[in-house]
């Protein structure tokens, strides 16, 4: 007795088309830099709302509102920098910025306007915290061992 013989489809050698649009490295790229955009323009917006925080007042007295903000938001940024990027030294993206923003802060203008005085205990910690968290993340960033490298 013979078995009838099951149904078999062929199957063309043919490789399938590659799919259309831009090559994978060029979206990847592209997508990086946006990152990088992204987190440099936060670390700016981040930091004019420390220094617009800086003098908030209860009772009368100053509140380091501020200061609990700046380490928050820069840990934030350090890490979604390094996300985005993929590189090591992403921290200084949005460090950089926010850094030249709190110098320009604590230069007095032309017509005697200061955004952060010398007396504002506040602002100074908020400096000297932002500042090593920047830090603290960079140096996480550096000791951090190398992640393997795919497909090789």
């Amino acid at each position: 007795m013979t078995l009838p013989a099951a149904p078999v489809t062929v199957v063309d050698d043919q490789e399938a088309p590659p799919p259309a649009g831009p090559p994978p490295r060029l979206v990847d790229l592209g997508l990086r830099l946006v990152g990088a955009l992204v987190v440099a323009v936060a670390g700016v917006v981040t930091g004019v709302l420390e220094l617009l925080l800086a003098t908030v007042r209860v009772g009368g007295q100053l509140v380091g509102v501020s200061v609990l903000l700046a380490i928050g938001a820069n840990i934030v940024l350090s890490w979604f920098a390094h996300e985005a990027v993929g590189r090591r030294w992403a921290v200084a993206l949005p460090a950089v910025p926010w850094f030249a923003l709190m110098a320009v802060a604590a230069i007095r203008t032309s017509e005697g306007d200061l955004l952060l005085a010398g007396d504002n205990w506040v602002g100074l910690a908020m400096i000297v915290a932002g500042a090593m968290t920047f830090a603290v993340m960079g140096f996480r960033q550096i000791l951090a061992p190398q992640p393997p490298m795919l497909g090789g």
